[in-house]
């Protein structure tokens, strides 16, 4: 008799329109007693995990290659993937895991044959500024480490990171003390060996904005750690 009574799958609509609910609910009410919160957090938990499954099957099925569209499409389209972004250091350790997956998923989805993650990432670029400081807080720094490596293989972002001072905080987030935090930092740096031609341009770029600085050479040294030191010699 239990099966008679097993409630339907909700559909990718319904998954993103209660997540952005749940999260717009926890970004909006920072008072809320305590056990009204966990309620919230423990239904968020579970659509973040549902939502997972849609993208990467049940184990027994796989995902849907439709489902998948719908949801990247609603997750994109009413901004939902920077709520969860922006809400992930009030995740505990389970959700943040799911949805470090589901954000990642989300940008390899295509709707009609493409991308549609870049597009959306080319509006929204100050997610870089949140994501690349988070390495200064142990607690996220590698949960946001693995998104930010997913954003910079889309060109757009690659570009934009080595086109300002994010370019110099790399340098800055290598030297952190913490070992696994500075080795994430740096595989991050390097996460994609087709970026470095365009990291050579920005690199000659930087090096003559930055050559009347007296510390440009300890900067650049450190690019000898990424095994792409021939970069420092074609500019010099």
């Amino acid at each position: 008799m239990k099966g008679l009574f097993k409630p339907k799958p909700r559909t990718p609509a319904e998954l993103v329109l209660q997540a952005r609910d749940l999260l717009r609910f926890l970004d909006q009410n920072t008072e809320t007693r305590e056990r009204k919160l966990e309620e919230k957090m423990s239904e968020l938990s579970n659509v973040i995990l549902e939502i997972r499954i849609v993208l990467f099957g049940n184990g027994k099925a796989e995902p849907s290659p439709d489902a998948c569209a719908h949801l990247a499409q609603d997750f994109f389209k009413h901004d939902t993937f920077r709520l969860l972004i922006l809400s992930l250091p009030k995740l505990d350790l389970g959700a943040r895991q799911n949805a470090t997956h589901v954000i990642a998923n989300l940008q390899r989805q295509r709707v009609c044959g493409r991308l549609i993650a870049p597009e959306y990432l080319e509006n929204n670029l100050d997610l870089v500024d949140i994501l690349l400081p988070g390495y200064k807080d142990g607690e996220i720094a590698i949960t946001y480490g693995a998104i930010l490596r997913e954003c910079i293989r889309h060109q757009i972002v690659a570009r934009y990171v080595l086109e300002t001072e994010h370019l110099k905080k790399f340098f800055a987030c290598i030297q952190i003390p913490n070992f696994e935090i500075a080795s994430d930092a740096q595989a991050t740096f390097k996460v994609n060996n087709a970026y470095l031609l365009i990291l050579l341009g920005s690199l000659c770029s930087c090096y003559r904005s930055y050559q009347n600085s007296i510390h440009v050479e300890d900067k650049f040294a450190g690019l000898a750690n990424f095994g792409i030191s021939f970069c420092v010699m074609s500019i010099v």
